[in-house]
């Protein structure tokens, strides 16, 4: 299932969705209501009811109508970000190519690490499809950009073996990690990647059954259409697996949490010279068989 949250006819209350055809959405609660059943008015409440709530879901997509009550264009709705995670966990330095670019360009170590650096962006950061990536000039001249893959929590994990990991996984969406470069204090990035709108996410989550293997999934980044970054996801230095083992080593994962996988090489820092994003830009990070997480970027002073 393509999960979604969204707007319509200018309410203010999110509604949970359904993408059906890839150009029609389905309101779940209303679909559910109108066949009898119950299902929660949220992502976060469908992902924390766990399997009895998805194969509710399912069972009503298999037979919902393209053209029901329920159901309107997705280009007559406005999408939000699918849910707002309790945490974040970002991954630096998780493709080999983009180690030797920091290396070159932000004074990070030359050496591939030995296990997976982790940091935190909070849950403020986090903006939907369509919504603005603010760039206060004030605050940076070094607004940078890293498609990344997004997991999205299912079931708690705590101390969680590499080979089950995979079990704790709802679904996969997109994160772009947006950083000001230049916002670093001491070799620590939370200010530098956790502002306002520092964390698009979107456009919808994809049920792990439908992406079997998360380990090969193109990625790539535009900025104003000009491809900037090209790569896949087999090319992560630790997979999704290995990342979860070690992160619920001491810290719980709770379901709607959200880990950021870590950008390919092909950010502005690296290019050569320099290129960051300004007022009027365009972002668009596609992953495959998920969709493409669009973000304008405005001026926030």
């Amino acid at each position: 299932m393509h999960l979604l949250t969204y707007r319509a006819d200018g309410d203010d209350t999110p509604r949970l969705g359904a993408l059906l055809a890839g150009d029609r959405v389905v309101d779940l609660t209303a679909l559910a209501g109108a066949a009898g059943a119950q299902l929660p008015e949220s992502l976060l409440g469908l992902i924390r009811e766990g399997e009895p709530a998805l194969a509710t879901a399912r069972r009503l997509l298999a037979v919902a109508p393209a053209d029901g009550p329920a159901t309107r264009p997705l280009a007559e709705v406005s999408l939000c970000a699918p849910l707002r995670p309790g945490k974040i966990v970002g991954v630096g330095l998780n493709y080999v190519e983009h180690v030797a670019e920091s290396h070159r360009t932000l004074d990070t170590e030359r050496e591939l690490p030995d296990r997976p650096v982790l940091f935190s962006k909070p849950s403020t950061a986090v903006t939907g499809p369509g919504q603005p990536i603010r760039h206060n000039a004030d605050l940076t001249k070094q607004l940078d950009w890293e498609c990344e893959l997004a997991v999205v929590i299912g079931e708690p994990a705590f101390q969680v073996a590499e080979r089950d990991a995979l079990r704790h996984v709802f679904g996969y969406s997109i994160v772009n990690d947006i950083s000001a470069r230049d916002q670093r204090r001491s070799g620590q990035w939370f200010f530098s990647k956790g502002q306002d709108s520092y964390a698009p996410f979107g456009p919808v989550v994809v049920t792990a059954d439908e992406i079997p293997d998360p380990q090969r999934l193109d990625l790539s980044l535009r900025v104003n259409g000009e491809l900037r970054q090209d790569s896949n996801t087999r090319h992560m230095l630790f997979g999704i697996a290995r990342l979860i083992a070690d992160i619920s080593s001491g810290i719980t994962l709770e379901p709607g949490d959200v880990i950021a996988t870590g950008s390919p090489s092909g950010v502005g820092a690296g290019m050569v010279p320099p290129q960051f994003l300004q007022p009027g830009d365009l972002v668009e990070a596609t992953i495959e068989r998920i969709g493409t997480l669009a973000n304008p970027v405005i001026d926030a002073r």
